[in-house]
C-alpha cells in the first residue's frame, strides 16, 4: 500500500506515509465489517485511492518539508534513472489521471476494476488513461511506456 501511495503522490514520501497510515486506520476501524469481504485488499486499495483524492480535493495540507532525504532502496540498475524519471513525471499529472495510471498500469487492474474502484465509468477510465499517457509520452518521446502490456479491456482495440 505504501508503494501505491508513493506513486499516487508523485514520490512524496511524507505524504505517502500519511496516506498509508490514514488508510490503515480507516480499515482497522471498520475491520469487523470488511473482514468478511471477498477481497479486503481491494477494499483497502479503494480506501487508499479515495483518501488520496479527498486529500487533493481539500488541499488542507500545504506544508512542505524543507530538508527531504530521498531514500530509494531497491532502485538500481540500468533502468533506475528511467524509473525515477517516470515516477517524477507522474507527479506532473492531474491527480485523477495519476490514479488511473497507477491502478491500470502499476497495479495491473482492468478497466472495469479501475472504474469500480474510482466510481467512474469505463469510458472515463480509458479517456483519462489515454490523456495521461499522451502527456507522459510528450516528456519521454524516445521511451515506449507500455510495450508488451496485455490488454485487459473488454473490447478489441479496433472496436474502440
Amino acid at each position: 500500500m505504501h508503494g501505491t501511495a508513493l506513486l499516487l503522490t508523485g514520490g512524496d514520501h511524507h505524504l505517502a506515509q500519511d496516506l498509508t497510515q490514514a488508510t490503515y486506520t480507516k480499515v482497522f476501524m471498520a475491520w469487523r465489517r470488511i473482514s468478511g469481504l471477498e477481497d479486503p485488499v481491494a477494499y483497502t486499495r479503494q480506501v487508499l485511492t479515495r483518501t488520496y483524492l479527498s486529500h487533493r480535493r481539500l488541499r488542507r495540507n500545504s506544508e512542505r518539508p524543507a530538508d527531504v532525504l530521498v531514500d530509494r532502496p531497491g532502485v538500481d540498475g540500468p533502468d533506475a534513472a528511467v524509473r525515477l524519471d517516470l515516477i517524477a513525471a507522474l507527479g506532473t499529472l492531474r491527480a485523477g489521471d495519476r490514479v488511473v495510471l497507477v491502478l491500470r498500469y502499476w497495479l495491473d487492474l482492468s478497466v472495469t476494476q479501475t472504474a469500480v474502484s474510482l466510481g467512474i465509468s469505463e469510458a472515463a477510465v480509458r479517456q483519462r488513461a489515454r490523456r495521461a499517457l499522451v502527456r507522459l509520452r510528450e516528456q519521454f518521446p524516445d521511451l515506449e511506456l507500455d510495450p508488451s502490456r496485455p490488454n485487459h479491456d473488454s473490447q478489441p482495440q479496433e472496436q474502440r
